[in-house]
């Protein structure tokens, strides 16, 4: 059995409401009155009210080569990474005492904004007092997924070693991607959505000493499941161009959780013996309003029982893989009576969606 001990986030310094960076977008895109009249309606409707990004306002303005804003993704993914793991390890709301970093037994970063090599969690061991002998377990290329299958390989290692723990750590600086060149409308529905965040998650193993240090009711990790779809890779990734990474980014994805979703989720739902009126709530990466509206009207689900991924892609946009961190940590924050079970669920490229079963308990 795996416990999810604390959580943190690190939310960037640099923040714009949605109108302001639909004007940005609006006057650097070559689109004609018509076609904008047509097109920038998407940031209306996306549900977002403000993002936050690791580089100001008149970055975007200029061209940046892909070497340049790798660099910036080495040094401010490491920097914001610091942020939310410091905020973790150190959070009183769930935490009793702070978590010496020396506890951490593996380290899992996960991002697909950047490369690296060394991998960044490298680099996070020169920045805090980390055992030299931490393992680490880089993961890449699981876009929006990557938070949840993060969680789901450190129950896989906290299973095979009760007494350890795992700091998983979802990085994401989706600004440092943007395509200045890019008219294509699949980067305009990008702009309207994605932004840059990081969060951490702490998780032990039953047997840890750090489980009695939870100040009230927390999840544990009952039950995961990993489905990924033949022959739909063309649906969500990157395209690597001489000029970085460009955003692919199907208009089929919503209709992809009426099919894919609900057929993974109701067989998980299923083995576990369990209906979807019996789940308290669903801790849903918020891929965008259509992708929330989609699980709803799928499973029949309240909206109350989503409020938090609505809440947090109004505040902060969808940071990929990291975004469900954010959620999971809204909803840490709230009180249980115990014994109440969380769906945590992502989609991403592949095109795979990742499933875990929560139980909140002392």
């Amino acid at each position: 059995m795996t416990y999810i001990c604390s959580a943190g986030v690190g939310v960037p310094d640099y923040e714009m409401n949605q109108q302001e960076i639909k004007e940005l977008v609006g006057g650097l895109f070559p689109y004609t009155e018509k076609q904008l009249e047509r097109l920038l309606p998407v940031f209306d409707h996306a549900a977002i009210a403000k993002r936050q990004f690791v580089v100001p306002k008149d970055w975007f303005l200029h061209q940046h080569s892909f070497q340049e804003k790798n660099k910036l993704y080495q040094t401010l993914a490491t920097r914001h990474a610091l942020r939310a793991i410091d905020h973790c390890l150190t959070n009183r709301q769930f935490a009793k005492q702070d978590i010496p970093y020396q506890a951490i037994d593996m380290i899992i970063f996960v991002s697909s904004t950047g490369i690296a090599t060394p991998s960044l969690d490298a680099h996070l061991l020169n920045e805090r007092p980390f055992r030299e002998d931490v393992e680490r377990m880089p993961l890449w290329g699981l876009g929006c997924a990557g938070g949840a299958i993060g969680l789901s390989r450190a129950a896989d290692f906290l299973t095979a070693h009760p007494k350890k723990t795992v700091l998983v750590i979802g990085a994401e600086l989706c600004s440092l991607t943007f395509q200045k060149d890019d008219h294509k409308k699949s980067n305009l529905v990008g702009t309207a959505l994605f932004s840059d965040g990081v969060g951490a998650v702490f998780l032990c193993g039953e047997q840890s000493k750090y489980c009695s240090n939870r100040t009230k009711i927390l999840p544990r990790i009952t039950r995961k499941g990993t489905f990924t779809k033949k022959d739909s890779l063309s649906i969500m990734g990157w395209d690597i161009t001489n000029n970085g990474m460009e955003v692919i980014f199907s208009k089929s994805i919503p209709n992809l959780v009426k099919t894919l979703w609900k057929d993974h989720i109701e067989s998980f739902l299923s083995g576990a013996g369990l209906e979807e009126q019996k789940i308290h709530s669903f801790i849903a990466h918020p891929g965008g309003k259509k992708v929330l509206q989609a699980m709803e009207e799928t499973l029949h689900i309240p909206t109350e029982k989503l409020i938090h991924s609505y809440n947090v892609l109004r505040d902060h946009g969808n940071m990929s893989s990291g975004t469900v961190f954010y959620v999971l940590y809204e909803w840490m924050k709230e009180v249980f009576q115990g014994k109440e079970q969380s769906i945590l669920s992502a989609l991403g490229p592949g095109f795979s969606s990742e499933l875990l079963l929560l139980e909140w308990n002392e």
